[in-house]
């Protein structure tokens, strides 16, 4: 049966039951991999020309560093990137879906103000305690990722009991709370590479279809990361092969939303996983 999930927000519908490509636009020179960093709100446009051709119905604005060991910017300087950026965008592409990446609720609210339409929260409403209350009053939709420590310690000897029975638990929660609070529309990601081994990565990965059972449409987000590249002993500009692998394997287990690097290849591998789905 057909997943009938979507994401709503002012009168706007995107369907998920088709998976779909989230571009990463990386406001930040601090990005582990190169090819995502744009420089200025020009070049941010210029990346999301060839992001939209290329088949993204959602791009991802980040101005916040997430690799293991970053310094963490204030919500000014988060802004300072996101807000024109965004601007411009929308005044080039008005229905394509910007989601931005921050943790911060006075920039999820400044940024809701002149266009945003996702908020993208690596710490799932956990580093800021007005989050969750204004994605319960804008009912915009939310992604929710869960990550074990912080962006200094989340690498230092990361340890689970059992990392799929733990990251089940922690969603059932995260259900539960946002359910009391009105938060229906959203996502979860299970945070490939936040606190988590290559092995504790690839165990989520063969059990991903797990998280079906909570109902939620699932982003997968393995773009380029070291647990691609560390096995393969290469580096992140080498990992697009890796990538593709995964998001294909990612499809298979239930993924709705791909976050990606490379939208081009990810918008291939989804057409040959519908042309699949189609003759079963």
């Amino acid at each position: 049966m057909k997943s009938t999930f979507s994401f709503q927000y002012k009168g706007n519908l995107l369907p998920l039951y088709i998976p779909v490509v989230m571009g990463v636009i990386n406001l930040t020179q601090d990005s582990f991999f190169e090819g995502s960093r744009a420089f200025n709100p020009e070049s941010a446009l210029a990346m999301a020309r060839k992001m939209v051709l290329e088949g993204a119905s959602i791009l991802d604005l980040g101005a916040q560093s997430s690799r293991p060991g970053a310094t963490l910017l204030t919500a000014k300087e988060e802004l300072q990137q996101l807000i024109p950026t965004i601007q411009a965008i929308k005044a080039e592409f008005p229905s394509i879906w910007i989601s931005v990446d921050t943790f911060y609720a006075n920039v999820a609210q400044q940024c809701i103000e002149v266009g945003a339409d996702i908020i993208n929260d690596i710490s799932a409403g956990e580093f800021d305690a007005e989050m969750l209350t204004l994605i319960a009053q804008s009912q915009i939709p939310y992604i929710a990722m869960h990550r074990q420590g912080d962006s200094q310690t989340m690498q230092i000897n990361p340890t689970y009991n059992n990392v799929v029975n733990d990251l089940l638990s922690y969603f059932i929660q995260k259900k539960k709370s946002f359910d009391t609070l009105g938060i229906y529309n959203w996502a979860l990601d299970l945070g490939f590479g936040f606190g988590k081994t290559v092995e504790h990565n690839y165990k989520l990965m063969q059990y991903m279809n797990v998280f079906q059972s909570l109902n939620i449409p699932v982003l997968a987000g393995i773009s380029r990361k070291s647990m691609i590249y560390k096995p393969l002993a290469i580096n992140a500009e080498e990992a697009l092969n890796g990538t593709t692998a995964l998001n294909m394997i990612a499809l298979e287990r239930g993924a709705n939303i791909l976050r990606v690097h490379d939208v081009k290849e990810a918008m291939e591998c989804i057409k040959i996983h519908c042309l699949l789905k189609n003759q079963q």
